[in-house]
Order: C-alpha cells, then sequence, then structure tokens
C-alpha cells in the first residue's frame, strides 16, 4: 500500500490474543463471536487501506482462520499455532455498555510473549502495536521494542489496565502513541508524567474522543450517534483506523474524526462470527 505522497507505508505488526468471545447484556444482546484485540485491530487497518499482521498464537480451533476469505486481507505470517484451544473471554455490560464482568482462559495465548519476543528479534525493524492485556508479559515486550528502536504504539484493557500501566510505565514515554479510555488515562496519570507522553488518545463512549500531546489537547472529536449492538472491539477499530489513517498522512484531526466514525459503525455492524472450517 503507499501513501498519497507515494511513499510505502509500514505493515503494522499487532501483538496481541486472538480469542472466542462470549458478551453479554442485561437487555439479552450478545452472544457468541470472534475476538481478540489482535484480529479486531488487524481488521479496521485492512479496512483503512493499511497492512496489518496479528502477531498471535492460534488454538487447534481456530488454526483454520487464515484460510477464511473474511480476513484474506491480513497477513498472517507473524501467526503460530499452539498446542490446545484459543484464548476465551465472558464478558458481562451493562445497559451504557461499560464492562462490569470478565472471564478469562488463556489457552495457547500464555505462549504468546515468547512468540511476541521471537518475532521482534526477526523483525527488528517493524512498526508494532502491542495490546497490553494478560496474559503478555508487556514489560518484557515494551523494552525489546525499545531496545531495537522500533516504533511502536500501545493500547489496554480496562480489567488489567491498572496492573498493565504501571509495568509498561517507564517504556511509555518512548511510545508513538497510546490509546485509553477515559477511566485508564486517570490511571495512566496516576503512574506517568503525562507531559512526557508524544500522543495519548482519549476516548469516553459516546462523548467526544480527544488526542493529547505531552499532555495538552490537540484535536477532538465527537462520534456520530448508532444506536449500540455490540460494543466490543470499538476501541481496536478506533485506534487500527486512526493508525493506518496517519500512516497514509491525514492529519490528526482528520484521523481521529475518521477514527471515531469507524468506532461507531463498528457498534452498530453484527459482530464477526467464527468462520467454520473450510471442508476438503
Amino acid at each position: 500500500m503507499h501513501d498519497p505522497l507515494g511513499e510505502t507505508v509500514e505493515r503494522l505488526d499487532v501483538i496481541g490474543n486472538i480469542s472466542r468471545d462470549v458478551t453479554h447484556y442485561p437487555d439479552h444482546r450478545g452472544g457468541s463471536r470472534l475476538g481478540g484485540a489482535a484480529v479486531l485491530l488487524a481488521v479496521a487497518v485492512v479496512s483503512a487501506g493499511g497492512r496489518a499482521a496479528p502477531v498471535c498464537v492460534l488454538g487447534d480451533d481456530l488454526a483454520h482462520l487464515p484460510l477464511s476469505p473474511e480476513f484474506e486481507g491480513i497477513d498472517w505470517s507473524a501467526s503460530v499455532q499452539g498446542d490446545g484451544a484459543s484464548t476465551t473471554f465472558d464478558l458481562r455490560y451493562d445497559l451504557v455498555g461499560d464492562l462490569v464482568a470478565v472471564h478469562s482462559d488463556y489457552g495457547v495465548a500464555d505462549g504468546l510473549t515468547s512468540h511476541a519476543l521471537r518475532h521482534i528479534d526477526q523483525h527488528p525493524r517493524g512498526t508494532y502495536h502491542v495490546c497490553c492485556r494478560r496474559p503478555l508479559d508487556a514489560e518484557l515486550v515494551l523494552r525489546q521494542l525499545v531496545q531495537h528502536r522500533c516504533a511502536f504504539s500501545v493500547d489496554f484493557f480496562l480489567p488489567s489496565a491498572e496492573e498493565m500501566i504501571q509495568v509498561a510505565a517507564r517504556w511509555l514515554p518512548m511510545a508513538t502513541t497510546l490509546f485509553v479510555n477515559a477511566a485508564e488515562y486517570r490511571l495512566l496519570e496516576q503512574v506517568v508524567d503525562t507531559s512526557t507522553l508524544r500522543e495519548v488518545i482519549v476516548t469516553d463512549g459516546p462523548r467526544a474522543a480527544v488526542v493529547r500531546r505531552f499532555g495538552q489537547q490537540t484535536a477532538h472529536a465527537v462520534p456520530p450517534p448508532h444506536p449500540a449492538r455490540e460494543v466490543a472491539g470499538a476501541g481496536d477499530t478506533l485506534a487500527g483506523t486512526f493508525l493506518t489513517l496517519r500512516a497514509q498522512g491525514a492529519t490528526t484531526a482528520l484521523a481521529l474524526a475518521e477514527a471515531t466514525a469507524a468506532a461507531s459503525r463498528h457498534i452498530a455492524a453484527p459482530p464477526l462470527p467464527i468462520p467454520a472450517p473450510r471442508r476438503a
């Protein structure tokens, strides 16, 4: 892919989980879906015209994903297959879309850290996004990226954000962009001097998302209203879209506006189904 100036845009290698998710809402919305930040963010990158490779461990039950036509635009060369079941998440939300409880079974994702470290060593000039979520050892991965002087961005997941922000704190000023929601930003402020952070995207559900550069707000965008069908993955969609548009040369304000619009469309759309294995 090329940007408007004719320069090649780097592939974004997304370090994270791919999972089987079950979501629940008080009004009986929800159900089974394909989840995990690595695939949701990669889908958003490809939808915005970019290149993405999930750096992930697929369980036996999802080993067929790279052969599924629904995901043929994704570069699966950075994925490996583990021996066992994929990660599963049971996610419970309230009516406004806030996560209130999560049960996790990490399965083969227990091998994600070692796989990610090997991949970084093999691709030290890559551009990375790190989904700082259990069971990833975020400190080891971020240290490796900094030692190789890789460009990298970061996001968090609220149930583990306090722990992950603390272990990642010393490396965050080296990140190009951080993605957090309003609650995670408050946790971030307690641990890191936000004036040292190059760029932080702060989302707040249906309220305005803002960009802060070295602590100062530089852009904001209000998501267009869409009835929420499924909120899981909205942050991943926003992050993937924003990073891709910025890599293509879009201004921060335009990238944020387009990213919030993409996230709004995501929550109104049907969730990603888990593709059935192809028959021989």
